[in-house]
């Protein structure tokens, strides 16, 4: 089988976030990656389709919450990547429990490693995407739950450290 220059991107390894955006009027969700930027002050990048629901939403509001996937939610995660469209409310398509955010509008999904409130700082088009510099506002950890991360189309379990 031939390699493509785009499987490029199935090489590195991403961390797995549940994106959620909006408020009580409006609000979608989706799967994605965040990277860490900076610590002081804490910075993360999130990458998000022009023409996606949450695109539209994040443009409106200026904010977002990063809830960082745990091994529970690999099946929600799946589901998040693979739906599109305004007409379908993925809140209660796919019985996603949420909670409200201490300092943003966007509800927080239950069940995560982390919930990480988040404002943007700037972001620039990049191809069909636009990139986020988002700043961490507020954040709430379980560190009971084992994170997931994402490589060459596939979810991993984080759960033990390489030495």
């Amino acid at each position: 089988m031939e390699k493509q220059i785009s499987d490029v991107t199935r090489m590195v390894p991403c961390s797995v976030v549940l994106l959620s955006v909006g408020s009580n009027e409006a609000k979608d969700a989706m799967t994605a990656t965040a990277t860490f930027v900076a610590e002081n002050l804490p910075l993360l990048m999130v990458s998000v389709s022009k023409n996606s629901t949450c695109h539209e939403l994040i443009e409106e509001s200026g904010e977002l919450a990063l809830n960082v996937a745990t091994t529970q939610q690999v099946d929600l995660a799946r589901k998040l990547g693979a739906t599109h469209g305004k007409d379908v409310d993925k809140f209660r398509t796919f019985n996603i429990e949420s909670e409200p955010a201490t300092q943003i509008g966007a509800p927080l999904i239950k069940g995560s490693l982390a919930n990480i409130e988040c404002k943007v700082v700037t972001s620039m088009p990049a191809s069909n995407y636009v990139v986020y510099l988002v700043e961490a506002v507020a954040y709430k950890a379980d560190d009971s739950k084992t994170p997931i991360a994402w490589h060459n189309n596939r979810y991993f379990s984080l759960g033990q450290e390489a030495r």
